[in-house]
């Protein structure tokens, strides 16, 4: 089972599309973001959005390279919490 739910802003964006972004909370509780990926979303997240910043910060800029700012603090974040999920 998952413990742990990180969200991207595409994510966010295509559920508010189809007013269903609180389908998120119904199959996982509480999700978390970033606070890069709230900005990219724009508008006031609900509470059961947790919005967390990525500690290593020096992964995250390696990440950019690759990918968006968004995309990449949600996989810096991800990576801070491996040791969070059992086998």
């Amino acid at each position: 089972m998952l413990k742990i739910v990180i969200s991207d802003t595409s994510t966010l964006i295509l559920f508010q599309k189809i007013e269903q972004l609180d389908l998120l909370e119904k199959l996982y509780g509480k999700v978390i973001t970033t606070p890069e990926i709230a900005d990219e979303y724009g508008e006031k997240l609900p509470d059961w959005i947790g919005i967390e910043s990525v500690s290593d910060k020096k992964y995250q800029e390696f990440i950019e390279t690759q990918v968006d700012i968004g995309e990449a603090s949600a996989i810096a974040l991800a990576k801070e919490y491996k040791d969070v999920f059992e086998p």
